[in-house]
């Protein structure tokens, strides 16, 4: 038998007054004299209790503001995009909306559809590492994704630490070396050279490690880090087996495939397109939670960046056998560009000694020793006239 039928009887059957039953079960007077005439008035209906719940809440957030939320849940999710609580607060300020991120979450989860995960991290727990300016360091890694004819192909992309901005983004049937420094080359043309870069250990971006880590026979660099030595960038690499140390753009890659999952891409074209478009999304569009919520365009925008020092003589010897073609030239890949060096037709076909200090190159007859030509390589033009 419910308390409040209890009450109740204890006036209707067994006749006692108000002050004896409040006295016997420990409840107010009032609250026995407001049972017996809601009993009067409603009968049985009155053992069952009340809600305590008010009519109207004036702070309750509008039906319509609490479907918009939902709304955008789902429009998020279908266009693999994030759809949190920061970003949808982000939306909806833009809309006119100012609810607050907590509330959001609050609808979300009233309506099932956030997950719970106890098993995270607390966030007390993580520490932080960033670059305190843009251009202070670029973190680049590269990932695999699918076409839908079943192709494999190889994303790159070059990320500046201190505002998540992302400086390249680009597909290819495989990244190589070349692409390494034709990637970084573009991006920095665009945005500047860093004062540093992080990656893994990869051949493409560094030697240092190969033949169990006595570096190239020559004792040289790839292309990468003779480009990197020449404008006195700094290189840094992580560990092998440690991804986290490259946690921001290995982070990016877990974005970028849930995107790319709603929007699949039958040509290496087609998903450069793709590529394209959330490139510009993520830069100037989509709040990020490691700024402060804002975009990394505007993060990259507030204060001027880091630039690096060149080197007076950074010191870096290269050799390289060739033999010179029909036209009188050579090829000689040199901070990050093809280059072809004119030594002249009477030469063609003669193998020759290629000696590369920083940006001069001396070309060698390999069989006399004889000094063919001279040239001080400049990146920005193709081809390579002699000194003199």
């Amino acid at each position: 038998m419910a308390k409040y039928e209890v009450l109740i009887k204890a006036v209707t059957v067994q006749k006692l007054s108000y002050g004896q039953v409040a006295a016997r079960y420990g409840v107010s007077k009032s609250l026995v004299h407001k049972l017996h005439h809601r009993w009067l008035t409603e009968g049985e209906a009155a053992y069952q209790p009340r809600s305590r719940r008010p009519l109207t809440v004036p702070t309750r957030t509008p039906d319509q503001v609490r479907e918009r939320v939902l709304q955008l849940r789902g429009e998020l999710t279908a266009q693999g995009l994030d759809a949190g609580a920061d970003t949808i607060d982000w939306h909806l300020t833009r809309q006119g909306h100012t609810i607050g991120r907590t509330t959001i979450w609050r609808i979300l989860t009233s309506n099932g559809t956030i997950t719970p995960q106890p098993q995270k991290r607390p966030r007390s727990s993580w520490r932080r590492f960033a670059a305190d300016r843009p251009n202070e360091l670029w973190q680049s890694d590269f990932t695999h994704t699918t076409l839908t004819g079943g192709t494999e192909v190889e994303i790159i992309g070059w990320l500046d630490d201190h505002s998540r901005l992302l400086v390249h983004l680009s597909a290819h049937h495989r990244v190589t070396g070349t692409t390494v420094t034709q990637t970084f080359t573009a991006a920095a043309s665009q945005y500047g050279y860093p004062t540093a870069t992080l990656t893994d250990n990869g051949m493409v971006y560094t030697t240092r490690y190969a033949r169990g880590g006595r570096g190239r026979p020559d004792g040289t660099g790839n292309a990468f880090e003779t480009l990197l030595a020449l404008h006195g960038i700094q290189q840094r690499n992580g560990k092998p087996f440690k991804p986290t140390t490259q946690g921001k753009i290995e982070r990016f890659w877990q974005t970028l495939n849930k995107r790319l999952a709603t929007r699949p891409a039958d040509t290496l074209a087609h998903l450069q397109d793709e590529l394209d478009d959330f490139r510009d999304y993520y830069n100037n569009d989509r709040p990020h939670r490691g700024i402060g919520r804002q975009t990394p365009a505007h993060a990259y925008q507030l204060i001027p960046p880091a630039t690096p020092t060149p080197p007076g003589d950074p010191d870096l010897w290269r050799v390289r056998y060739d033999t010179v073609d029909r036209d009188g030239k050579i090829s000689l890949r040199h901070s990050g560009r093809m280059l072809h060096l004119g030594i002249g037709r009477a030469h063609a076909r003669t193998e020759i000694t290629c000696l590369v200090h920083n940006d001069h190159a001396t070309v060698l007859d390999a069989s006399t020793g004889e000094i063919l030509s001279e040239h001080t390589l400049n990146p920005a033009h193709t081809y390579q006239r002699k000194n003199g």
